[in-house]
């Protein structure tokens, strides 16, 4: 599959006082951009908690793991399947895992960086020694090594990768042939507006005070703010099908979750104490042809908070894309979007007819995905 196709994901989400993402300090990350302070929420945070939301819907060994702790994850696998104690089954998954060439962490068993790997890639290595376990576990390690040396290890590992991995890739800088270039790119999600640093201070009571004693059993603070934020994701829709074996159908599967997860999820920091978890007010899909764009370009310049800052974040959004249509004659294959703005409103009026002009009618978020899917599939029958 040659023809490039990218879909690109812009998100407007408000979110009430929160934590969604701290920094060093514990305090939400943040950021300046067109000269104002600006909330942020990592890349990194969104796209974990994407991962975790599609991961929660799939069968086990449909996940993806990422962690230093992949030794112990085997010997647990070659244990179960072959009746070995650990003690038994740890020599042979450190000779398997030895042909990868990881180096080691501080902690023994551990690697010295995060791995991600299918749980399925790693149920398959175990099942490479199934037959031969109680053999293997009566030899020596360099005798160990020798008998395990030939085994598809890292082939296992090149191939059959979950959804996550598919998506996100996976980067291990001394073992290049571990590596899988990721299909999804992910912005630090910025407020369209000037944000500023609030403190909650909270104390809390000793249930068991005596009647006499007065005062708090704990003080604190906790950092927050609120905000408007602009999310923008990009799908090369070419690498997504490539790192999952050239299974186009598995390829639109992968960006369905993803879509889906994307909108929908959100950092949990602090979730208990505020309770911050909203829907999107607008979700827009756009298919290029040439290369992705952000476009968050549209709030250098920030909303003011006139009348509230969820339309105007929305309407600026809609101009710059039709902006960068009329332009730079940007002609995108498919473009839709779900939005909570109606023309019925006088507060949302415009920003419901500039959505219109830039994305056409709105549609619920199931059909954005559903006729996503239909075009895309549409445009690569042409190509074929």
């Amino acid at each position: 599959m040659n023809q490039r196709l990218y879909i690109d994901v812009h998100v407007i989400q408000t979110v009430p006082p929160a934590n969604l993402n701290r920094d060093d300090q514990g305090n939400p990350k943040e950021a300046v951009y067109g000269g104002v302070r600006r909330s942020r929420v990592s890349s990194q945070a969104w796209k974990r908690a994407s991962r975790r939301h599609f991961d929660a819907r799939m069968p086990e060994p449909e996940r993806a793991t990422r962690t230093k702790r992949i030794t112990n994850e085997l010997v647990t696998r070659i244990a179960g399947n072959t009746g070995l104690d650990h003690d038994e089954a740890r020599p042979i998954a450190a000779a398997l895992l030895a042909q990868l060439g990881l180096s080691q962490g501080k902690k023994a068993g551990d690697t010295a960086y995060l791995l991600f790997y299918g749980n399925a890639q790693l149920d398959a290595v175990a099942d490479l020694v199934n037959n031969d376990a109680p053999d293997l576990a009566a030899l020596d390690e360099r005798a160990l090594a020798e008998a395990v040396k030939e085994l598809p290890v890292a082939q296992t590992f090149a191939t059959g990768h979950p959804v996550g991995v598919a998506l996100f890739g996976r980067m291990v800088a001394d073992i290049p042939k571990l590596n899988v270039d990721a299909a999804v790119q992910v912005a630090h999600a910025l407020s369209t507006h000037e944000t500023q640093l609030e403190f909650d201070y909270f104390t809390a009571v000793d249930d068991q005070n005596e009647k006499d004693e007065t005062g708090a059993g704990m003080i604190g603070t906790i950092g927050f703010n609120s905000a408007t934020l602009y999310r923008y994701a990009t799908v090369g829709f070419a690498q997504l099908t490539h790192n999952l074996g050239g299974d186009i159908q598995a390829a639109h599967d992968a960006l369905d979750q993803f879509i889906d997860s994307f909108t929908l999820s959100t950092p949990t920091g602090y979730q208990n104490s505020f309770a911050h978890r909203t829907r999107p007010s607008l979700v827009a899909v756009v298919v290029r042809t040439d290369q992705p764009v952000n476009l968050v370009s549209a709030f250098e310049e920030p909303v003011a908070a006139e009348a509230g800052i969820q339309a105007n974040s929305a309407r600026r959004l809609a101009e710059e894309h039709i902006t960068a249509t009329q332009v730079w004659g940007d002609t995108p294959l498919y473009n839709a979007a779900s939005h909570t703005f109606t023309t019925s409103e006088p507060r949302t009026k415009d920003t419901a007819e500039t959505l219109a002009q830039a994305f056409g009618e709105p549609v619920t978020f199931a059909d954005l995905r559903t006729t996503l899917r239909s075009r895309l599939t549409t445009a690569l029958e042409t190509q074929a």
